[in-house]
This record gives C-alpha cells, sequence and structure tokens, in this order.
C-alpha cells in the first residue's frame, strides 16, 4: 500500500492535449488516493492486523490556490465517506505534480448548526492578511419536518498570515443565500469588495441576476451592502441557470482576468463549464470583453465522477513571468491543472468575440473569421508564386 501510495504522489505529469489557449495534463494532481494512509488506516498491525480502512476518503476537489515560500500550494476540499467535507493543504514544488498533503487538516472554529464546509478562494490581499472565503452550509431550521434535503448556504470567512494558524471571522451578512463569494485582491476606494452570488435558496439562483459587487468597510464584520449584478446570466447560453465567480480576479496592463463557472440544464442534468472575463483596471465592477461560450468544458474521463458532468475553478495561480496554472475540478471528484499564460487569456479576450445571444450572430461571427482567413489564405497562395523563368 505505502509503495502504491508514493507512485501515485511522485507520477510525472505531462501536457496531455491544447487548443493553443491552454494545455490540460495528462494525470490528476489530487484525488482521493493521494490521501495519506495514516489519515485512512490504523497504522499499527496490532490494532488492525487486516489493514482495513477506518476513515474513507471519497473525492478530492474545489481547491483554492496560492503560491508560498516557492510552493504551489493548495487548499482542497476532502470529502470523505460520511459526506463531510473538510479542508487540507496539499503542496508541489513545480505545480504540476508531486503533490502531497500536509499531515493535519485544517482547523478553525466551529460555528453551531454548521454540518458542512467546502470550495475556499484563498486571496493575498494587500492589508497584509491571505483570507478564505468558503461555503458553510447549514440544514434549514424552517424545513418541514421530514424534510432532510433543504439547506442553507453562507459565506464563511477565515484568515491567516502563514497558512498554519488560521483565524475564524464572523460569516458574511447577507439578505440572501451566498454560496460563491470571492473578495477583491485590492481596496476600491479604501473598502473590502466582495465578488457575491445571491440565490433564492440553496440549490436555485430565482432572483438572483448572476456574479454581483458589493463594498464593505471591514472583513471582520463583513456585510453585504449595496449589490450590482456586474456579469449576468442569460437564456440559452452556458450560464443560464447559475452562473458564480471562481477564483479572485488577476491583474493585468489591460484589466483584471476573471475565471467562472456557468451552469445550464440538459437532458444528463446540470452541465458546469468555465468562462472567462475582463474588468476595467480602474473600475473592476465593468465588464470589458467576455468570448462566447466556455473557456472549458468536461470531456473524457472528467465527465465521469460523483456529481459528473461538471468542471469547476476556484483556485488559479500567475506567476511572476506570466504563466497561469489553473486548478480545476472534475466531477466533484479530483483535481486537475491546464495551464496557459496572461498573454494568451488577454489575446483570447480580444478576439474571441462576445455571445450576441442569437444564432444569426453566432453565424455572422464565423462568417468573419472564415472570410479573413479566406483573404488570408489566397494572399498567402499568390505570395508564393515564383516569377517566370525561377
Amino acid at each position: 500500500m505505502q509503495t502504491e501510495y508514493e507512485r501515485t504522489v511522485t507520477m510525472k505529469n505531462a501536457v496531455a492535449s491544447t487548443n493553443g489557449v491552454w494545455e490540460r495534463y495528462r494525470y490528476p494532481v489530487l484525488t482521493a488516493a493521494h490521501a495519506p494512509l495514516f489519515w485512512r488506516y490504523d497504522m499499527n498491525p496490532q490494532t488492525d492486523p487486516d489493514g482495513e480502512e477506518i476513515f474513507g476518503i471519497n473525492g478530492v476537489f474545489n481547491a483554492g490556490a496560492i503560491k508560498w515560500d516557492g510552493k504551489y500550494i493548495l487548499v482542497a476540499r476532502v470529502e470523505g465517506a460520511d459526506r463531510k467535507s473538510f479542508f487540507a493543504i496539499a503542496e508541489s514544488p513545480n505545480g504540476i505534480d508531486n503533490f502531497v498533503f500536509r499531515p493535519h487538516p485544517l482547523k478553525f472554529d466551529y460555528f453551531p448548526g454548521e454540518t458542512n464546509i467546502y470550495d475556499m478562494r484563498l486571496i493575498r490581499h494587500e492589508d497584509g492578511w491571505i483570507y478564505g472565503l468558503f461555503c458553510a452550509e447549514s440544514k434549514d431550521p424552517s424545513a418541514a419536518p421530514g424534510d432532510l434535503s433543504s439547506a442553507v448556504a453562507a459565506c464563511g470567512i477565515v484568515r491567516t498570515h502563514d497558512l498554519e494558524h488560521w483565524e475564524r471571522l464572523p460569516n458574511l451578512r447577507s439578505r440572501t443565500q451566498q454560496r460563491n463569494v470571492v473578495l477583491h485582491p485590492e481596496f476600491v476606494d479604501g473598502k473590502y469588495a466582495l465578488y457575491t452570488r445571491p440565490q433564492d435558496d440553496f440549490i436555485n439562483a430565482g432572483c438572483g441576476g448572476g456574479i454581483g459587487w458589493t463594498l464593505t468597510d471591514d472583513m471582520t464584520a463583513a456585510e453585504v451592502g449595496e449589490e450590482r449584478i456586474i456579469n449576468t446570466r442569460a437564456y440559452h447560453t452556458v450560464k443560464e441557470l447559475k452562473n458564480g465567480e471562481g477564483p479572485a480576479p488577476i491583474r493585468t496592463k489591460e484589466g483584471w482576468l476573471h475565471l467562472a463557472h456557468g451552469v445550464r440544464g440538459c437532458a444528463a442534468g446540470l452541465r458546469y463549464v468555465l468562462y472567462v472575463y475582463l474588468t476595467s483596471l480602474e473600475r473592476p465592477w465593468e465588464v470589458i470583453a467576455e468570448p462566447a461560450g466556455y473557456f472549458m468544458a468536461p470531456t473524457g474521463d472528467e465527465r465521469v465522477g460523483d456529481v459528473s458532468n461538471v468542471l469547476f475553478c476556484n483556485g488559479w495561480i500567475a506567476d511572476d513571468d506570466g504563466k497561469i496554472f489553473i486548478y480545476y475540478a472534475s466531477s466533484d471528484t479530483r483535481m486537475h491543472v491546464a495551464t496557459t499564460t496572461v498573454d494568451r487569456l488577454l489575446y483570447y479576450c480580444r478576439h474571441a468575440g462576445s455571445d450576441g445571444l442569437t444564432w444569426r450572430s453566432s453565424v455572422d461571427r464565423l462568417d468573419s473569421i472564415v472570410d479573413k482567413n479566406l483573404e488570408y489564405l489566397e494572399r498567402s497562395k499568390k505570395d508564393r508564386v515564383m516569377p517566370e523563368g525561377i
């Protein structure tokens, strides 16, 4: 068992596919098999002679990410066989393989009534703290007797200076449920800025129009005040039913790069994909570019898992040289990595074209690409004709 575990965590990764915008890697970077044996077994053969697993791990997914002391850090959602999730830190020297969990899971104050926690976004804020914003789930106290599915979602908040000691802050106060909340990494008008996702209940966005934006004075008493929708849902798009901010946006020379998830319904259920958009540097709540459709969607083995047909991302890392590591989960089961660069994402945002919301606008957009390419190919063909006699 130890040999198999070491083979899993030390397996070298390699690029499996690319579309020019990103490179996907062949092997997941974190799975249930990456969980240390001393989490899952009693290592003493005297007390567990048969090597029986006593703490099952169902999946490792939806990880926040940060670069720390030269290492690539993931704060992963680890779900046990009992369906409860907890956070645990895994680190890698290169960001694409050799991720190893630290011995102990994260531990911070428990708020009475909480049943589950998950999907932490890690944000290094200019105030000097590293914040972790996550979903804290509780049973709905207003649920009818016998209703064991109704839940309430709140945004939990922790902060740390060293990724070792975590301080629990009060949950975000909000008039609506909030499952996907992200802290902007810089002050805006001297205040903390939050990307929100207001929704009517635990599952359905309902009247919630998409990704919201709000300012708050103090993260130790954070609350949603005036809330505007900055990235809207739309009929017959990849974000028809729901959309939510992924990791904190990346500052670039042309604006803030955002990665988000969109959800639509289909015959197979809910389909989660990833998309990107760009907002103004000076006014981060103003969208200045958004390519049509999805940026990444589940493919191949990624489509199979505990909750199938899902890609979700709440962590990415931008290195100083412009390389970006995108840590995404597939089907609520495992973690993957894809790589790109700031320049490639900016080119994609500028040139991919926005969604015109009708089939005819899509045809017109494709026609413009075809005409441009055919003109280029014809010109190139003429340029290659050699003069007579040569």
